[in-house]
């Protein structure tokens, strides 16, 4: 698939707006068919009467917030690089990644990026779930270095106010990415006073938020991102059960 008929399949929001223009100035770089514009010329208004996000509009979210925040810390490691690629690939596929590389290179050589606007035409246009989704996804690309620097932790944080992410969900996402005592609790959104009733309804209720299904409409491929939060949901909880007996 070339990169033209990749891009303009996916994407529905995302060419109005501010994430719009960030695409225009990339496209202007990498696109090979698109000489006349009509991808890109999709309206806000147009945008705003499709509501549900496609997996394009999702996938450059991605990018851009991506971008965001490998360049916090003023640095750009290869290996946070190599993640985001490495994502790709485990989502996508070898071509549809590269396709996406290609986008997510020229996005990264943008300087200015408003995170505001970005982040507020995401929360008008997405649901919570895949919001959520998108949190959990910068946590690991900060991570692949191997530490999570406090730049990076401040610009998720700025980011998931923006995206309108409750601290709750914050805390619980970002305990999932470090080792303390008290993460199980974090992750169902407790603290140690819990009592065994209240641990086994906040299991109920995180489960249920994120189930993979809440983000089917995005693919298989973002299944298996709120899979793993699921997972650390249920892991979670069975350490709790295991150190209080019940």
């Amino acid at each position: 698939m070339s990169f033209s008929k990749w891009i303009g399949a996916g994407l529905g929001w995302s060419f109005g707006g501010p994430i719009g223009a960030i695409i225009g100035l990339a496209l202007g770089s990498v696109v090979d068919a698109m000489s006349n514009g009509n991808a890109v010329t999709y309206s806000t208004q147009q945008a705003r009467q499709q509501v549900q996000t496609r997996p394009g509009d999702f996938e450059v979210s991605l990018l851009i917030l991506a971008s965001i925040v490998i360049k916090a810390d003023g640095k750009q490691d290869q290996r946070e690089l190599d993640f985001v690629r490495q994502q790709f690939v485990g989502m996508y596929g070898k071509e549809r990644a590269n396709n996406a590389f290609r986008l997510f290179k020229e996005i990264n050589k943008q300087k200015n990026i408003s995170t505001r606007q970005v982040c507020l035409q995401i929360r008008q246009m997405m649901d919570h779930p895949s919001r959520l989704q998108l949190i959990h996804f910068l946590f690991g690309i900060a991570k692949a270095d191997g530490l999570v620097t406090e730049d990076e932790v401040s610009q998720i944080h700025t980011i998931s106010g923006y995206l309108g992410i409750g601290l709750g969900d914050f805390e619980s996402i970002k305990a999932m990415f470090f080792d303390s005592s008290d993460n199980a609790y974090k992750i169902l959104e407790l603290d140690k006073t819990a009592t065994n009733d209240e641990i086994k309804k906040a299991y109920r209720i995180m489960a249920k938020k994120y189930h993979p299904d809440k983000v089917i409409h995005l693919g298989k491929e973002h299944q298996q991102g709120a899979e793993e939060k699921f997972r650390q949901v249920q892991a979670a909880y069975e350490r709790l059960q295991k150190e209080r007996g019940f």
